[in-house]
């Protein structure tokens, strides 16, 4: 069955802390703090966008974009996540949806790029590339990526939301 992809709703947030905080407990990466990141987000009128999952009228998934901060001061930048599935319904494209929605929404913005911290492997399929020499300080370079947009070939570091630390 296929999720009804849609843009959060007051009634969604506790529903998009719990599916976060059960998403990301058994990942080793994970700081164990990203639905209080995104609750700490959404008070600061900081989330651009956020979309739900909903499969059966229940909330299965979530993903957030916030703006991003090129260092010339140049806008339309965004950063992605985080992104969460149901443990038990990961690997099913609920994921892959969200963020492909949530791209498209950029792409209507005319946004210039998005960045990110992740698995490269898995980003790859939605266009995202590795940008080490334009990683933020304080962030791994190894796993930072830019998916240009409007942008075709990004040349300055883009950093994320003060709030993404602390």
């Amino acid at each position: 069955m296929k999720p009804i992809i849609r843009l959060e709703i007051p009634s969604d947030h506790a529903a998009i802390h719990d599916i976060t905080e059960r998403a990301f407990a058994p990942m080793p990466f994970s700081g164990g703090d990203e639905q209080d990141l995104i609750d700490r987000l959404r008070d600061a009128e900081a989330l651009e966008i956020s979309l739900v999952a909903e499969l059966d009228g229940k909330i299965v998934g979530q993903v957030t974009f916030t703006e991003a901060f090129a260092a010339d001061g140049s806008s339309g930048w965004y950063a992605l996540g985080p992104v969460a599935v149901e443990p038990e319904l990961q690997k099913q494209a609920i994921g892959s949806a969200l963020i492909e929605a949530g791209i498209a929404m950029l792409r209507d913005r005319d946004a210039a790029g998005c960045v990110l911290v992740g698995n490269p492997a898995y980003y790859h399929r939605f266009g995202f590339r590795l940008f080490p020499q334009l990683c933020p300080e304080g962030e791994p370079a190894e796993v930072f990526q830019i998916l240009p947009l409007r942008i075709a070939e990004p040349n300055i570091v883009i950093g994320f939301h003060p709030l993404f630390h602390g």
